[in-house]
């Protein structure tokens, strides 16, 4: 358990069963981070009009290092539903944070741009002539749009760079009018 874990119940009876579930919630929670600081959970049962029915209200403040992470959600009838979708959210974003931490954040492939050097509808394949005019293979399942059947040669095409086989390949390979940042 975090150095220090703080567990509230308003405006409903005190539940060992309740206070038992958000403790296991939370170790799991320390499971993908070891160096939770602190942990509070408020559950709340606010008076609302009888016809609504009751409505759990759960806030859940994460202390790490350097930051904290606050989720707050409101659901009806059964807390424990109200638990689970709340510390779901605070697993998703403890993940974010660590994620973070390490580095791990997607790196995003390069788009470049160049044009249909060749293309052969027959035999659903073709090759395009990058910007350092190299050409790079392409077959028509990786034609996003337009369809393969519409390309033809000379058309600019906007593409990622992959290996495949063992060499460099086009791939995502979209049509129009497209240019590199700046």
């Amino acid at each position: 358990m975090p150095a220090s874990l703080q567990i509230t119940l308003r405006d409903m009876p005190n539940s060992e069963a309740l206070e038992t579930h958000i403790r296991e919630k939370v170790k799991k929670l320390e499971g993908l981070f070891s160096h939770v600081i602190s942990c509070r959970v408020v559950v709340d049962m606010p008076h609302r009009h009888q016809q609504q029915g009751k409505e759990f209200d759960i806030r859940i403040e994460l202390g790490v290092p350097g930051n904290e992470i606050v989720v707050n959600r409101r659901h009806n009838e059964d807390p424990y539903v109200a638990l689970r979708d709340a510390f779901d959210a605070a697993r998703r974003q403890l993940e974010d944070y660590v994620h973070r931490l390490r580095r791990e954040t997607k790196v995003h492939v390069m788009e470049h741009v160049g044009h249909v050097a060749r293309i052969s509808h027959k035999e659903g394949f073709g090759f395009i002539s990058g910007e350092d005019g190299t050409e790079l293979y392409f077959h028509r399942d990786n034609v996003i749009s337009p369809s393969f059947d519409r390309l033809k040669a000379g058309d600019e095409v906007k593409f990622v760079e992959e290996m495949d086989a063992g060499r460099p390949q086009a791939k995502r390979i979209s049509s129009g009018k497209h240019h590199l940042p700046q």
